[in-house]
């Protein structure tokens, strides 16, 4: 975890006491710092370090209160377990509905969490898209392309990460979109999980395995992830954008016990709030995350290539009907997946 340390005044602290909601515990005025811990999923490891600075910043300067940031990274499935278990995470960020829910289910997070913040708690949106080698030796412009023959896929774990849910339903849904049926779709995902060599816990550790270890011939990734991975690739990878691909919607959470217990409420849920304003939205859209807001939006919007992005309802009710479906024990991706014999 990393942390963005910096001083406090007691002014401002008082005024957040003041105005705090939640009926736990209160920070104490006489401390000089507060401290988050913000439990996250892996490819916005970037956006939170530069969103904790400029959040830390202004807070000092506007309240005179420092806050202290902490941040976890991992699969989002993984990390929604690590809180379960008992890391006492003030927020969550995570990368899927369901993972948050399960949070919700078992008491740390309140009913009605995603009507807490603007958008029904999304300040931005992604997408998956394709990274290749430079040149796209293979020719790989649509889903149909990275299941010919003698194209070897990287994608992260359905059971453990987010990326790798929304790799699996984008694929999935790619199908259904141009006309194929259900069964076109099953055939097509058990013939692009044959062509995957391994399976990585989380998105990160995909990146590492395509990008550096230089193992597949096309990563699917999200959109931020596949812009870091350029960056970082000395010029030797490309991004491809598939005509369409699936809506992600990564909502942000308070998780209530913990900050009712420690007190941290207040500044939890001005830290969440500061990503919907101008400037969070101009962080948001630097890192290739879809902003929300309308005018940021439209400024950046030739940074974001134009996809199709396919809801969820195209391919399941909703989260908990998709779990149940492709993920849960003895699901979809149990029965189609098959690692290789070491």
């Amino acid at each position: 975890m990393k942390s963005f340390p910096f001083a406090i005044g007691l002014f401002g602290l008082a005024a957040a006491i003041l105005f705090g909601c939640g009926g736990g515990k209160k920070v104490d005025p006489a401390s000089k710092s507060v401290t988050l811990l913000n439990v996250s999923y892996d490819p916005t490891r970037e956006l939170w370090e530069q969103v904790n600075q400029a959040f830390a910043k202004k807070y000092l300067a506007e309240k005179g209160i420092t806050v202290e940031l902490k941040q976890s990274h991992g699969g989002s499935g993984s990390q929604a377990r690590a809180i379960l278990d008992g890391v006492k995470a003030d927020v969550a960020t995570l990368s899927l509905w369901i993972d948050t829910e399960a949070i919700r289910k078992e008491g740390l997070i309140a009913e009605g969490w995603e009507n807490k913040f603007p958008n029904r708690s999304l300040p931005y949106v992604s997408t998956v898209v394709f990274v290749t080698r430079k040149g796209n030796p293979k020719g790989i412009k649509d889903w149909p392309d990275i299941i010919k023959p003698g194209v070897e896929i990287i994608t992260p774990n359905p059971k453990t990460s987010g990326n790798g849910r929304l790799s699996f339903l984008a694929a999935w849904g790619s199908v259904l979109a141009t006309g194929g049926t259900e069964e076109d779709a099953l055939k097509f995902v058990t013939t692009m999980y044959k062509q995957v060599p391994t399976l990585d816990n989380g998105a990160r550790g995909s990146t590492t395995t395509f990008s550096q270890k230089g193992i597949g011939d096309v990563h699917l990734t999200m959109e931020s992830e596949a812009y870091l991975e350029l960056a970082e690739s000395g010029g030797n990878l490309e991004i491809v954008y598939p005509p369409r691909s699936i809506l992600h919607e990564p909502h942000i959470a308070i998780v209530d016990k913990v900050v009712d217990s420690r007190g941290t409420r207040q500044v939890a849920e001005d830290y969440l709030n500061f990503l919907y304003t101008t400037e969070g939205q101009q962080i948001i859209a630097k890192n290739h995350f879809r902003p929300i807001d309308p005018k940021i939006s439209a400024e950046t919007a030739k940074d974001f290539p134009t996809i199709e992005l396919l809801p969820l309802s195209l391919i399941a009710p909703d989260w908990n009907a998709a779990q149940e479906k492709f993920f849960a024990t003895d699901a979809i991706f149990d029965q189609l997946y098959r690692p290789a014999s070491k």
